[in-house]
């Protein structure tokens, strides 16, 4: 993969939170309770962990995100600060407490339930005075985490200024036609298709976004259309034992190298091996690569 000399410019436009897992033996059913055999707390939020990603891969990232005034929210900005991420746009408002994950895992499976709180605070007007930097950087990323009015407005910004989109369609909802169409690249989960872009077969929705949509699944696997034939990109080994975080390390990936002018088959390879490096460790923050870690010693 090709690595320019110029440092890309990133914003990253979403969610933050502090992700509360339980380990247990199997995920709980219906009016069951199940004893865990652990519990841990790790930085998350899908917005967050594309900050940390793009900067770990050589991007100046500026993060617009939303935390309350709690001792959550302080973590979460001193996190980011360290990471190199510039915060400050990121909203501290006393109206709700700060994002947080309560996840369950068991046998490499994870049920996730997301309390979005000061997430769901984040609105339109905070852009404003983000908006200006639209006009340099190389491209904008976004999940579903945050107000769909402030996911549209961001794209209406980026949309004004030629600047990418890149857009990682989860948690899933639809997406307008308009937002598609603005989109540069969509990243969605196979099994969410659906819900994102309507009730057609799976090879039909890639066949109508080609080189723009790309789905993924739980075997870090990635499909697209690139215009003339399916392609299937997938990588993986035995020792992918940790999920979290996999879908923002590819959107991450891909990003990156979209932004240093790759073709979209490396952007894929790419985004994939950033995802594999995550599954080492716990949490969706903690196994990010940095870029020396993809260049020749």
């Amino acid at each position: 993969m090709n690595i320019s000399s110029e440092q890309p410019k990133i914003i990253v436009v979403g969610s933050s939170s502090i992700d509360l897992v339980l380990n247990t033996e199997h995920l709980p059913g219906p009016n069951e309770t199940v004893i865990a055999q652990k519990s841990e707390s790790f930085f998350g939020g899908k917005g967050a962990n594309q900050a940390v990603a793009t900067s770990r891969l050589g991007a100046s990232v500026y993060f617009v995100g939303c935390v309350g005034m709690d001792p959550f929210g302080q973590q979460i900005l001193r996190n980011l600060v360290d990471e190199g991420v510039n915060v400050g746009f990121v909203v501290e408002t006393e109206d709700a407490a700060t994002g947080t994950a309560y996840v369950t895992a068991a046998k490499g499976m994870n049920s996730i339930v997301v309390v979005p709180a000061s997430n769901f605070s984040l609105k339109p007007d905070h852009l404003l005075e983000v908006e200006k930097y639209f006009q340099t950087a190389d491209l904008v990323l976004l999940q579903l985490e945050i107000p769909m009015e402030t996911i549209e407005k961001t794209v209406e910004y980026a949309k004004a200024n030629n600047t990418k989109i890149g857009i990682y369609a989860s948690p899933a909802k639809k997406l307008s036609e308009e937002m598609i169409e603005s989109a540069t690249f969509i990243v969605a989960k196979s099994n969410e298709l659906s819900i994102v872009f309507g009730d057609e077969q799976r090879e039909k929705i890639l066949r109508k976004y080609p080189n723009k949509l790309f789905v993924r699944d739980d075997s870090n696997s990635t499909t697209y259309f690139n215009g003339s034939e399916m392609k299937y990109y997938r990588n993986d080994h035995d020792s992918v034992l940790h999920k979290m975080g996999m879908g923002d390390a590819f959107t991450s990936g891909f990003a990156i190298a979209l932004c240093h002018q790759n073709s979209i088959d490396d952007c894929v390879k790419f985004g994939n091996n950033v995802s594999l490096k995550v599954t080492k460790n716990r949490g969706s923050q903690s196994g990010l690569p940095y870029l020396k870690d993809f260049l020749p010693e």
